[in-house]
């Protein structure tokens, strides 16, 4: 009686230690899968902050063209220093690592027959974690299928200018020209050309007529003042009856 006992609890013992070990096992997978993707997220994030370099060196690199010389640079390298300068001219700290594929290797967008480098992108074919809320330079990697897809350009890939239907661009953005004549208390965008002066007159022009002042409104004529009608004359007296004569005494 007493080893029959044991053997049942030997055995209820053995199956919960199978369903604990089991549950352990799941918990264990969820935890990892969340850590994988947690570092992903990290990783794209990274990818933007280092795509967002590469844009800025490349519009340093535009700006700081002499006249003549083409505005894209040949190679990653002319980056990191500037051949068309004497001396060190850097727009780049460093080529740096992909942080979805781990290598330094990078896909470039070339301007025709590889001549100038106009846009950076990860080789990685993974499909992003990320496809909204991008920052403002960014707003055209929505919806991307591949990481290969986010390619950084000069401005920053995704700065649109073209506002939406029957909404104006806001004033000093790119593409739009600032009004000749703002709005009383309003303040010009920071790089926004200033109001052109108005046009002077050549000389020996006539003036511009001046524009005639509206003719004053005419006051209402008073009215003359009617003279009271005459008072009605008093009616003639009617004479008195004459008295009949009276007889002489003779």
């Amino acid at each position: 009686m007493v080893a029959r006992r044991i053997h049942g609890e030997a055995g209820f013992t053995y199956v919960g230690m199978v369903f604990f070990v089991a549950m352990l096992g799941l918990v264990g997978a969820a935890t990892l899968k969340v850590d994988t993707l947690l570092r992903r997220a990290a990783a794209e994030e990274d990818l933007l902050g280092i795509g967002a370099e590469f844009s800025e060196a490349l519009r340093s690199y535009a700006a700081a063209t002499p006249r003549g010389y083409p505005t894209a640079p040949p190679t990653l390298q002319d980056l990191l220093k500037d051949p068309r300068f004497p001396g060190t001219r850097r727009h780049l700290r460093k080529i740096f690592v992909d942080p979805i594929t781990g290598k330094s290797e990078w896909g470039i967008v070339y301007q025709g027959d590889k001549v100038g480098v106009l846009a950076v992108y990860s080789l990685s074919q993974a499909q992003p974690l990320k496809v909204a809320n991008f920052d403002a330079r960014f707003l055209n990697f929505e919806n991307k299928e591949h990481l290969s897809e986010w390619k950084f350009t000069a401005t920053g890939q995704g700065v649109s200018v073209t506002a939406p239907n029957n909404i104006a661009p806001p004033p000093g953005a790119p593409g739009t020209q600032a009004p000749l004549f703002p709005a009383p208390g309003t303040v010009p965008a920071p790089g926004a050309p200033p109001p052109a002066p108005p046009a002077r007159p050549e000389p020996g022009a006539e003036p511009p007529a001046e524009p005639e002042a509206p003719p004053a409104p005419q006051e209402p004529e008073e009215a003359p003042e009617q003279e009271p009608p005459p008072e009605p004359e008093p009616a003639p007296a009617e004479p008195a009856p004459a008295e009949p004569p009276q007889p002489v005494e003779r």
